[in-house]
């Protein structure tokens, strides 16, 4: 798949730069693939973060939870603080030229936007149900945590797993629902590619060139950072990640979406790197929100792109602030390709910066994407890792590619990994490649 998705996705570039506008005609077909993901996004979140919550026992889910958004939150500082430090050195807004009118819908929403107090406020939803209807996702989440807990505290007084089986069902019809859908992803990835091709091509990346690339330095950093503590925490080898990321890498970086590419992490994470299903269901959900380290790392060279092209001089105070924030706005504008010009527009105006200058910013926010979009899938696999290391729930012989784990097939079985004791992988119960693997108990 990803090597069709690549061919695709070259394919559709060269098609577009030779037949021109004409090519954005085929946009809505990508815009139905990315439509097909999406529909499944809410139901796959919800049944992976209740289900997960929900069959733990012991003291799991409080560790689980804690190791998660230590290595989330501690990453994402890393990113801002890089951010600022690359900002500094290259200086991407120094000497920029900006004319011309923002869209006064744009505007709009950016003018709406709220500070800290209320965003924080904002991750508990009143309705569910409307959460659910907008795919907002940090109330979704934080709603299935609770009621992952309270299932988890009925099941264990009343040792009835009616309701925990019930969302391990669910979760693995749209799994599947979602690998049905993935056959034509090759085609979107084409229609996609094709349509911004035709219609944008590639000059406008000179308007804003320092800010790509240090952009780029900063997620290649990251990601080199990545691989260290990872293969330093776990002891795996880093050779073998690049083939088991591939798949996901290239739906990221063709669709600029997280939430498009989270049922590839999810599988690839269970199924080629090892990772317990269990481990991998918590910390890839609460990650599709929390662990943006791309989008905070974007974020805050925007900030410094936009105060170095109205030569602004930002204070320690506002510098720290602009990190924040850029921390905060990531959660929840990652479900849909296309957030980032009213996050920058809200950057903007709470830091007093030039307005105007977001138009450079917005015209070459594609390319940008798919720097955000490849840090934050993978960095969500590395978190991952590094949670279930802690556990022991990596089964090394899955990394090593000498045994098979099917992420629709695993039993779920309630058992206490915490307690799990040392050399036993307790997550995925897997069986060799040369046999099939075992079916559901």
């Amino acid at each position: 798949m990803a090597t069709q998705i690549a061919i695709a996705a070259i394919a559709g570039i060269v098609f577009g730069l030779i037949v021109g506008e004409w090519a954005s005609n085929l946009k809505f077909i990508g815009d139905l693939f990315i439509r097909l993901i999406q529909m499944s996004i809410v139901p796959l979140v919800m049944a992976s973060v209740i289900f997960a919550t929900g069959s733990m026992t012991g003291s799991g889910v409080g560790k689980m939870a804690f190791r998660t958004f230590k290595w989330m939150i501690g990453f994402s500082l890393i990113a801002a603080v890089l951010a600022v430090a690359l900002s500094v050195l290259i200086n991407p807004g120094g000497g920029q030229v900006f004319t011309g009118e923002i869209d006064s819908s744009l505007q709009k929403d950016a003018s709406q936007s709220t500070g800290w107090q209320e965003t924080i406020t904002a991750f508990v939803s009143t309705n569910i149900f409307e959460a659910m209807s907008s795919a907002t996702m940090v109330p979704i989440i934080v709603f299935s945590l609770i009621f992952g807990m309270a299932l988890n505290k009925h099941v264990q007084k009343t040792q009835n797993r009616l309701l925990v089986d019930f969302f391990d069902q669910a979760q693995q019809v749209v799994l599947l629902t979602i690998r049905l859908i993935m056959y034509i992803a090759p085609i979107g990835v084409f229609a996609l590619l094709a349509s911004l091709a035709g219609d944008v091509g590639f000059a406008v990346v000179t308007t804003a060139l320092k800010y790509l690339g240090a952009t780029l330095i900063g997620v290649l950093i990251l990601t080199v950072l990545f691989v260290i503590v990872v293969s330093a925490r776990t002891g795996l080898s880093p050779l073998k990640l690049p083939a088991k990321l591939a798949e996901q890498t290239a739906v990221a970086i063709t669709t600029t979406s997280s939430a498009v590419t989270f049922p590839t992490v999810l599988k690839n994470t269970v199924e080629k790197v090892g990772v317990s299903k269990r481990c991998a269901d918590f910390t890839l959900s609460v990650g599709l929100t929390m662990g943006s380290y791309g989008a905070v790392l974007n974020y805050t060279i925007a900030i410094m792109f936009l105060a170095q092209a109205g030569n602004v001089d930002l204070t320690i105070g506002q510098i720290i602030m602009g990190m924040g924030l850029a921390i905060l706005l990531n959660m929840g504008t990652i479900t849909v390709p296309g957030g980032f010009p009213v996050v920058a527009l809200f950057l903007a105006s709470a830091l007093n910066l030039p307005i105007e200058a977001v138009g450079l910013l917005i015209a070459v926010d594609w390319f940008a994407g798919i720097f955000r979009t490849f840090v934050n899938v993978n960095g969500d696999t590395f978190v991952a890792m590094l949670v279930a290391n802690a556990s022991d729930e990596i089964d090394r012989d899955v990394y090593a590619g000498t045994k098979q784990a099917i992420v629709e097939e695993l039993p779920q079985d309630g058992v206490d990994n915490e307690s799990a004791g040392p050399g036993r992988a307790p997550g995925p119960v897997t069986a060799s490649t040369s046999t099939t693997t075992e079916s559901r108990t």
